[in-house]
């Protein structure tokens, strides 16, 4: 079975390519801005998968832990449309203790669509937040600015 694509990263960014397809639309054909939300949590997803930092990780760390938004801005600045090849863009921009700052955008080529600061907790199972293992940290020092 082939594994899906989950972007690459470029030096201390990751980049994620997304189709929109016909579920990501409204009535109009232009994206739901609530699309731009899941193509942002994909992005921090893969990025944060492809350096050890999956869900399946956090999950079997001791103790267990998840992540939690706790902060979502988001600035629309163009629209996108069935069909259009985007790209999220994520960069790891700081962490205090079980916070984890994001930046986020998503193009279409040199067009910039959108563009996303997201804060992030780290959780452990009684919903409280947790400070990150060492391996999580080191792993995420080497891609924050």
């Amino acid at each position: 079975m082939t594994t899906p694509a989950a972007g690459e990263w470029h030096g201390r960014e990751h980049r994620l390519p997304v189709r929109v397809y016909y579920e990501d639309t409204d009535f109009t054909g232009v994206v739901f801005h609530g699309a731009h939300v899941r193509y942002f949590e994909r992005g921090r997803t893969d990025a944060l998968r492809l350096i050890g930092i999956g869900h399946t990780a956090m999950k079997s760390a001791a103790p267990p832990l998840a992540f939690a938004v706790v902060r979502l801005e988001i600035d629309y600045r163009r629209p996108a449309a069935i069909d259009d090849a985007l790209e999220v863009c994520t960069t790891m921009s700081a962490m205090k203790g079980a916070l984890m700052v994001v930046d986020q955008k998503i193009v279409r080529g040199e067009d910039l669509i959108a563009q996303a600061r997201v804060e992030v907790a780290v959780i452990g199972a009684d919903g409280r937040p947790h400070r990150p293992s060492k391996q999580m940290r080191e792993a995420l020092q080497q891609k924050l600015f």
